[in-house]
């Protein structure tokens, strides 16, 4: 007789047929089918036996009297959590996403590429998350002047976002000061965090003279709006038109996938699940926090630099997905945009 362990592997190994062939035929798989199909090295009564015990625990379904079965949610969270080999890409492919994205010339032109190329590569939904500036530290500020009364504030990241705002002061300004000033505001913020910059700057004004503080105060007002001000989240989506390859898998109506994904709190709160850029998180069905996409499922991952995400990227699709290739493409091209910005 079989003992426990050996049971569990079977059966798991007639799940994973199961989620495979329903992946890739979206039609119920029968025990036939998975005798023609796959070596299990048990006889088909053994399979039928495997299977009703997977359907009485939850993990496969029958849609209707006489038909295979297909996965249930409960069935691809076990077939995902227990993935022993992650699809590869092939060197050819990892040569074209490595080229595609270095071609980018801006931080816009990175995350336009990568969602873009995400969707192509993974014929689903690709949603990629702007680094955002809570994550980011300051890679330098520079004051540039426009006329002798304005002033542009550059202010750069770490993750190569730009951000300006023009400073309009009434007196002439005097380029020393400027350049003062820039010098100043370098030395404490460049290399710092963009939440620690508020406190770090407020009393910068006090190393400079009397008549030249207003200017000061200006510069570092107009410095603390670009960070409190400018929309801190931005998402941007690719491939919604993939979702109409798969609309036997959404028989009642795409209607509310699509309104969900028109709602930006919805995506970064998917995509809040990514923190670590070293795993993938993959949410399935009714693990999704958003009633309307409970008939999806959303893989996702953070990327930056190491041991510091900028912020996130993933693909959403049905649940009938091919976690495997899904999983191996969305952890490969965050490696590659987060080694790109970190080293832009």
């Amino acid at each position: 007789m079989l003992d426990d362990r050996v049971l569990d592997d079977r059966k798991l190994e007639v799940l994973r047929a199961i989620v495979e062939d329903y992946v890739s035929t979206n039609e119920p798989v029968g025990s036939k089918a998975l005798v023609e199909r796959h070596n299990l090295r048990v006889s088909p009564a053994t399979i039928r036996n495997d299977m009703a015990v997977l359907e009485e625990e939850g993990y496969i379904a029958q849609p209707h009297t006489s038909a295979g079965r297909v996965p249930t949610d409960k069935g691809y969270r076990l077939f995902v959590d227990r993935l022993s080999s992650i699809k590869p890409l092939t060197p050819a492919e990892r040569r074209a996403i490595q080229t595609f994205l270095e071609g980018a010339v801006d931080l816009d032109d990175v995350v336009r590429r990568t969602v873009r190329l995400l969707a192509q590569v993974t014929r689903q939904v690709a949603v990629v998350q702007y680094p955002s500036l809570s994550r980011s530290a300051v890679r330098h500020v520079e004051l540039v002047m426009l006329s002798p009364a304005r002033v542009l504030l550059v202010l750069i990241t770490d993750s190569g976002r730009v951000e300006q705002r023009v400073v309009e002061f009434g007196d002439v300004l005097d380029a020393d000061v400027v350049a003062d000033v820039r010098s100043a505001l370098n030395a404490r913020v460049a290399g710092r965090l963009l939440v620690d910059a508020p406190s770090l700057i407020d009393d910068v004004a006090d190393a400079f003279p009397p008549h030249r503080v207003p200017f000061v105060n200006t510069v570092v007002s107009t410095m603390l709006e670009t960070l409190v001000d400018h929309p801190d989240e931005r998402i941007v989506l690719a491939g919604t038109a993939n979702l109409t390859r798969f609309s036997l898998d959404f028989p009642y109506s795409l209607r509310p996938v699509l309104e969900a994904l028109e709602e930006q709190v919805v995506l970064l709160r998917l995509l809040g699940e990514a923190t670590d850029p070293s795993t993938v998180s993959v949410l399935i069905g009714a693990e999704n926090p958003h009633e309307g996409l409970r008939g999806t499922s959303v893989v996702s991952t953070a990327y930056g630099a190491a041991g510091q995400p900028f912020a996130a990227l993933g693909v959403l699709g049905p649940t009938r997905m091919d976690y495997s290739g899904a999983i191996g493409s969305v952890r490969a091209v965050a490696r590659y945009v987060g080694q790109i910005l970190a080293g832009s």
